[in-house]
């Protein structure tokens, strides 16, 4: 019987079976489906054709991605309790913080798989484009104040202070830079490639197709990608360490109790900065280009180094302002801004590399070993980064950030691909697995909060009477302890969500943008 598997590239598939990933002569044997008797192959070459049109699922792909919207869950609504899985607040890493990277990361994978082969390239960047911008979109109203989340049944934003950027942004733009660097820039030839940049030449196409079978062969098709990655990183570096951040101002609201009537006035707070290359709160370059080119209005207010010792008496978590804190606790800075962005789609070049290597390796030993040399090399490269002065920093996304969350991503894959896909050790991780297959509507409901929301808008004659946080409650009186019983909830939640996941993979349903 031949084996054969549907494809689940990503979530941003939109054709209306599963996408082909891999050649059938690989190793990867997942499912069987007997051939189709209505239309037998005319001769044994057809038969061939119609058997290499029928390539191997990576199923390995789909638990890692289930796996990190699930640590999504984990990290955003059981941080609060627990400080120490929550993000760091602002130099060093946590748990939470190798989640967002390792998506990014696997985006990076998925579109080397989707783009592998293309037969309209203007079609297929069309697509991307199309799917970006929905993403986009969504994230600007899941993530730009519209909705106000769990405890506040209201909604609605001033469009003066809309956040333009958040989670689902950097996944859009992440997505669109790796999908054009795979339909456009992959070739062995680097004039064409410098043609298409130059003179935007659409009718030379730069991919390609044919498979690479020695080391030399492989550098030339992707070393352009490579050297994108190199040249943003080191646009990044120079405009860390090179753009002057000067003295700036920043309002905020403030309310005046003591009066019969209380009012709210607006108070200008100055920071004192006049610096180059400080990786510090209040005078990095990251933020200077969000405040020149978004606005101060657009930023997320409630930034991370609220939780930094200088900022809150409960650091690591939030909490009151200590005595004699600085002003610029009080200023917005967003986590996910333009210029940390460059090197959130660096991550996602990263995860090109482990797919081409997924593409192009014919057995399960070259695989592994490439990725396991790639992911030691990120992992040292980055500390090599941090010995040279350049803190580890998540709203930064500082370069060794980068190498370093892209290692363990690497680790993670090769980790999971022995286990599923060499060993077929699947039962364990099958919930994981779909959740990975509707990754992309799990995290728009679950971790984006919208599914909860919706169901806290229905209670018993008070809004604190809701399904959700009266099941919250009960398990932190079960449990005598609201850390706990928080955790409870969570894991319960994503239990829920990935049992969500299997009916809608049972039924045939994939959702997606």
């Amino acid at each position: 019987m031949d084996a054969t598997v549907v494809a689940i590239a990503d979530d941003h598939d939109d054709s209306d079976c599963r996408r082909p990933l891999l050649a059938q002569n690989e190793e990867i044997h997942l499912y069987t489906e007997p051939p189709n008797r209505q239309h037998p192959p005319l001769d044994a070459a057809a038969t061939q054709l119609e058997e290499q049109r029928k390539p191997e699922r990576v199923a390995s792909l789909d638990v890692f991605r289930g796996f990190t919207v699930a640590m999504m869950i984990l990290v955003d609504d059981a941080g609060g309790a627990w400080p120490g899985i929550n993000h760091a607040p602002w130099f060093g890493v946590t748990v939470a913080d190798f989640v967002m990277p390792a998506f990014l990361f696997i985006i990076g994978v998925s579109a080397a798989l989707v783009f592998k082969k293309m037969a309209n390239k203007t079609a297929a960047t069309k697509k991307a484009a199309i799917r970006a911008s929905k993403l986009f979109i969504l994230g600007v109203i899941l993530q730009g104040g519209y909705i106000h989340g769990r405890h506040k049944l209201t909604y609605g934003v001033d469009l003066d202070h809309i956040r333009w950027l958040g989670v689902l942004q950097r996944i859009a733009i992440g997505y669109f830079v790796a999908a054009m660097s795979e339909i456009w820039l992959v070739n062995n030839n680097l004039r064409i490639a410098i043609g298409y940049f130059v003179a935007a030449m659409s009718e030379i196409w730069l991919v390609n197709n044919n498979l690479v079978d020695s080391p030399v062969p492989f550098v030339k098709k992707y070393f352009i990608e490579w050297f994108m990655a190199i040249a943003i990183t080191v646009l990044y570096v120079a405009l860390v360490f090179g753009l002057y951040v000067a003295n700036w101002e920043f309002e905020i609201q403030t309310s005046n109790s003591t009066l019969s009537i209380p009012s709210n006035s607006i108070e200008t707070k100055m920071i004192q900065c006049g610096v180059r290359g400080s990786l510090g709160p209040p005078c990095n370059a990251v933020g200077l280009v969000d405040r020149v080119l978004l606005g101060e209005n657009h930023l997320y207010k409630n930034p991370v180094y609220k939780r930094t010792k200088e900022c809150s008496i409960n650091s690591p978590d939030y909490g009151p302002l200590p005595p004699n804190a600085p002003d610029w606790c009080l200023a917005p800075f967003d986590p996910e801004g333009l210029l940390s962005t460059l090197m959130a789609v660096v991550t996602c070049f990263v995860g090109l590399f482990f797919g081409h290597v997924l593409i192009h390796c014919k057995n399960h030993s070259q695989r592994m070993l490439i990725w396991l040399l790639a992911s030691v090399v990120l992992t040292i490269s980055a500390y090599l980064v941090l010995l040279l002065g350049m803190p580890f920093s998540k709203p930064l996304y500082t370069v060794n950030y980068m190498l370093l969350t892209g290692g363990v991503s690497g680790f993670l894959l090769l980790l999971l691909y022995y286990i599923v896909d060499v060993i077929h050790i699947k039962k364990p991780f099958v919930l994981f697995q779909w959740m990975g297959m509707n990754a992309l509507i799990v995290y728009v409901l679950a971790a984006c909060e919208l599914f909860p929301t919706l169901i806290q808008g229905f209670y018993w004659r008070s809004p604190e009477n809701n399904l959700v946080d009266v099941t919250e409650s009960l398990l932190q009186a079960i449990f005598q302890s609201k850390r706990w019983g928080t955790l409870v909830f969570v894991l319960l939640e994503i239990v829920f969500w990935c049992l969500a996941a299997g009916f809608l993979h049972m039924k045939g349903v994939y959702l997606k943008l």
